[in-house]
């Protein structure tokens, strides 16, 4: 290890933080991290980080839970040693969509934060900060009535997604505002400040309210992005429908701040005098978990990551701004200009978990869980179709959380149609084996993926390997170049070769092997161009990209596009989003 200048990047998961040291080459130094149902799971009465109001569909996390985590990580660090001294910058990245309510002594008891054993922890020290104990999850789904009036507000769902870059959905801190000023008009009322999950974070580390990120306010329903400014329309509804209201939520909201770069201030003395940080260390902004994900690796045109943890969720950079309501657009965390493509999906890991334990037990001794799975996955062929001709396609959708894209109540379907061309599209009337839902499964979220990315992506201008050399470029379909991997479903080689079947990938398909910190990653990298970035003109790719080394660091484990393999899903496109919305239909229609 050198001895110059160390970053510090920060992950607020649903279930975890995680904290990665990285010096000015990108190195890895150091890492901690706290599991919230291991190390405060009885105290704080969570399963996988959340409580759950099943009555009125609310999830949401304990704030003083995730203040005990910070301190546990940072004595984890300590405790390894690490010279938390020569840490020169802080960025991070944080569960998107999350609220935190600040009272209004938050402001005095941020900026009087010191190491003093008698006053205690950040628990302890910021008892009267919050108006609401609760941050919202991203999995509540508390907010259809609210959603429902975001879509009408412009008069569509289409400009809704036009302006903010995504039709409504119940996770999004817009609809979530709205509902607890309606539930809980007291606590609204009471409230000085709102934060998001990661202005919230990096807050603790400056001893005020910081601003909120430029990306992560995205998602939000609340952001003009072509205006790049609050939407006052919006303002208002959240807010109860009055002018006056609105500019009280604004207000709430503060000022956004649109470079991803730079310094927000000097690190708490909390921090200084309890875990031995320099006085200069400095804060950059903390961005959302998504965003994060496409700094850990920078990515080329056309290139995607399909993120396989809890929820899952497929990324892509453009400089075209073309929202639509079945998707969402992000302003890029670093680069004005640039775009963040994102689907999201509640029913990732969590509904893979449910088909793989709904197997039969393996006849062996096995200890991995996913074994029984990946058999099964890897022997059915693709749409359990083994003759084209004869064959038909199976097509299911695996509801087990009510799902965001396409916004559908719990539940599963099954459909069957023409292998060759998706025609006779028909409900299946008694399920197949649960041996087949292994591969189907996988499918599906991939179907969708490349359903609502296809008009994203152009021909590659790549050979793909093993295809012949004579064949032109011009003869490839439109997909991504690679397809990279992260989250802990990335480990799995039967759903990376599904992944690659079904998406392509002219060059193949990658893990990025980061150690499932991508996130972390993706802030301490963040926190090193904003502090050593030689103006605000040299932008995150250009600093990034220079030191950021392939090797180690990804590791090819699909060939992606196969030829006839890709085509033959794409017969069957059409079908499953008609699939799609003969469900909608019918849930529509209860």
């Amino acid at each position: 290890m050198s001895e110059g200048p160390l970053y510090l990047g920060f992950d607020l998961s649903t279930q975890q933080l995680k904290a990665i040291v990285i010096q000015s080459d990108l190195s890895v130094v150091s890492s901690a991290k706290v599991d919230f149902d291991g190390d405060f799971g009885a105290k704080y009465g969570i399963k996988k980080g959340v409580q759950v109001n099943e009555v009125d569909g609310e999830v949401f996390a304990p704030v003083a839970m995730w203040l005990e985590a910070l301190d546990l990580v940072l004595q984890r660090l300590q405790e390894a040693k690490t010279p938390l001294n020569r840490i020169r910058g802080i960025s991070g990245s944080c569960q998107q969509h999350g609220s935190v309510y600040w009272s209004r002594e938050a402001e005095k008891l941020l900026a009087e934060l010191q190491a003093d054993k008698q006053r205690g922890d950040l628990v302890d020290q910021l008892k009267g900060a919050f108006s609401h104990p609760y941050a919202p999850n991203w999995q509540d789904h508390s907010t259809q009535a609210e959603c429902d009036k975001f879509d009408e507000a412009l008069g569509t769902a289409e400009r809704l997604a036009h302006a903010t870059g995504s039709a409504a959905h119940h996770r999004f801190t817009g609809p979530q505002i709205m509902r607890l000023r309606r539930k809980l008009p007291g606590m609204y009322a009471s409230t000085s400040r709102i934060s998001l999950v990661s202005s919230f974070l990096a807050s603790l580390f400056i001893g005020s309210v910081a601003p909120m990120d430029i990306s992560d306010v995205c998602g939000m329903n609340l952001w003009d992005i072509p205006s790049n400014t609050w939407s006052e329309t919006l303002l208002a509804l959240a807010a109860g429908g009055s002018t006056e209201g609105a500019a009280d939520l604004k207000a709430k909201l503060g000022e956004v701040r649109l470079d991803g770069g730079g310094s927000m201030g000097k690190i708490s003395p909390y921090f200084v005098g309890k875990y031995g940080f320099s006085p200069d260390c400095e804060i950059a902004p903390f961005t959302g978990d998504n965003p994060a994900t496409i700094l850990a690796l920078p990515l080329r045109p056309l290139d995607a990551i399909v993120s396989l943890g809890t929820s899952t969720t497929f990324l892509m950079i453009t400089p075209v701004y073309k929202p639509d309501p079945s998707y969402h657009f992000f302003n890029h965390p670093t680069t004005p200009g640039q775009y963040m493509f994102m689907l999201c999906y509640k029913n990732g890991g969590l509904a893979r978990e449910k088909v793989r334990d709904a197997l039969p037990a393996p006849s062996n001794s096995s200890k991995d869980p996913w074994e029984t799975f990946n058999q099964h996955a890897l022997s059915t062929p693709p749409l359990d179709v083994s003759s084209p001709a004869t064959d038909q396609a199976k097509l299911g959708l695996y509801f087990y959380l009510p799902e965001i894209v396409p916004n559908i109540s719990a539940g599963t379907w099954r459909y069957e149609c023409s292998a060759t061309d998706g025609s006779n599209l028909q409900p299946v009337n008694q399920p197949w084996p649960v041996e087949k839902d292994a591969r189907i499964i996988v499918e599906s979220q991939a179907l969708s993926m490349r359903l609502r990315s296809q008009n994203l992506v152009s021909t590659p201008p790549s050979t793909p390997s093993g295809t012949s050399s004579s064949s032109s470029s011009s003869a490839l379909p439109a997909q991504p170049r690679r397809i990279y991997l992260v989250g802990g479903g990335s480990l799995n080689p039967a759903i990376a070769r599904i992944m690659g079947d079904v998406l392509g990938g002219v060059d193949g398909v990658y893990k990025l092997d980061v150690g499932g910190n991508a996130c972390a990653l993706g802030g301490a990298y963040k926190a090193v161009w904003a502090f050593e970035r030689r103006d605000e003109t040299e932008t995150f790719d250009e600093l990034i990209g220079k030191r950021w080394k392939e090797e180690g660091a990804i590791r090819k484990v699909d060939e992606g596009y196969k030829k006839g393999v890709f085509e033959g899903y794409g017969n069957v496109l059409g079908a499953f989003g008609e699939m799609e919305g003969k469900v909608l239909e019918v849930a529509r229609n209860k």
